[in-house]
């Protein structure tokens, strides 16, 4: 029993926090990899289970090292499963004037979706694309243009190139 995998997979480039963790999961694996140590006997001894130990192994075999680190979803950040026009509705819903409250967004999603056949989301998955909102523009549609300057612009800064080019004056009796 060889450490090396069957077909030697492209080599990838790792980031620091997933190099670490690859090697560490490799030093669990390799006395089973190098002395044929049963997984067993590797999974009781680190307290980890043996599933846990096997699924470590057959990523070590179909892709190399880089396979013992843990990736990032490639779809993180992004709506899965919901229709494109649901998600704008639930937008739309969001940026009314008053502010709804989410469940009030809930509802009226609920009802949407079920009129166009749509899936319904959970209260939860509503919640969280209303959060993920971007604070300023629900600001800018929820309180109006001033608060949102107020809140959100950089303050106008005027500076003077030249001796009394800016005069401030007290306009008190």
């Amino acid at each position: 029993m060889n450490g090396q995998p069957q077909d030697t997979p492209p080599v990838v480039a790792l980031l620091p926090g997933e190099q670490s963790q690859a090697m560490q999961r490799y030093g669990m694996l390799q006395p089973h990899l190098e002395q044929g140590v049963p997984l067993t006997h590797l999974a009781r001894h680190h307290g980890i289970a043996l599933r846990t130990l096997e699924r470590w192994l057959a990523h070590y075999r179909r892709e190399g090292f880089a396979g013992l680190a843990r990736h990032r979803r490639r779809d993180r950040g992004q709506q899965r499963g919901l229709p494109p026009e649901l998600q704008h509705v639930i937008a739309g819903l969001a940026r009314r004037r008053p502010a709804p409250t989410i469940a009030l967004v809930h509802r009226q999603v609920q009802e949407g979706a079920q009129r166009n056949g749509w899936p319904v989301p959970n209260y939860q998955r509503v919640y969280r694309m209303v959060k993920q909102r971007d604070p300023a523009l629900l600001t800018l549609a929820h309180e109006g243009s001033k608060m949102y300057r107020t809140t959100y612009d950089l303050l106008s800064r005027h500076e003077a190139e030249g001796a009394n080019e800016i005069w401030q004056a007290d306009h008190t009796l």
